[in-house]
Order: structure tokens, then sequence, then C-alpha cells
């Protein structure tokens, strides 16, 4: 995003969608998929099927934006299941953990350690 842009929300479509899409035709999919207005002080984060690419599509005054990252080793943690919303919302922390490589639905945080002495 460019500096200065506000996030209002941020949205992952849990599909993977076809990265052949651009701007027109992911819009479109935010409209009609999922029922939202692409026009929205929101992100809107697409992931591929091989989940090694993220694209996100903003409107910004006057216009839309569309910014890819693409990880040459490794992949994106998801949503998956149908636990999860069509257009599951994370909080911005959580897409930032995204962007790092962290899971934010991972079920099992760092163990809990309880020394008696250092010696």
């Amino acid at each position: 995003m460019h500096p200065g842009y506000t996030i209002g929300a941020v949205y992952l479509h849990r599909e993977p969608v076809d990265f052949r899409k651009q701007i027109n035709g992911l819009a479109v999919l935010v409209e009609a998929e999922l029922s939202m207005s692409p026009f929205a002080e929101a992100l809107f984060v697409f992931v591929n099927r091989a989940h090694t690419s993220l694209k996100v599509l903003y409107w910004d005054r006057n216009g839309f934006c569309l910014w890819q990252k693409r990880l040459e080793a490794d992949r994106f943690a998801w949503p998956r299941g149908e636990q999860f919303a069509a257009a599951h919302p994370v909080t911005v922390r959580e897409f930032q953990w995204l962007l790092e490589g962290f899971d934010p639905w991972q079920k099992n945080a760092h163990k809990a350690l309880n020394y008696m002495s250092i010696l």
C-alpha cells in the first residue's frame, strides 16, 4: 500500500483464485462472490492454488490498486474449511503475520515453561 493509506479492514478470500485475474476480475469476485463493495475502505487478499503468491486489491480515492507478493520458497498460511467465511476477516496485525510467514490459525502456541533454577 502507498504511504498514508488507511486500512479499515482486511478480508481473505478463502478459496484460491486464478492468478491470471487482474483488477477487474478480482473486483467482480469481491462484488459477486463475497457480496461486498470493492470500493470499501478495505484490503481484499487473494491467494493462488499453490499458496505461494498473494494479490491485494483495494480502492484508493480515484482508482483501484493491486499489488502482489510472491514467495521464492515456502507457502502462505491460509484459512481452510467451511468454519471460515468466504471473506474471512483478519486484523491488520494478523495480515502482517501472514506476510511475515506466521500462521494465525495455529492451534498450539508456544508451551509455557516453568523453571525453578538456572543451574
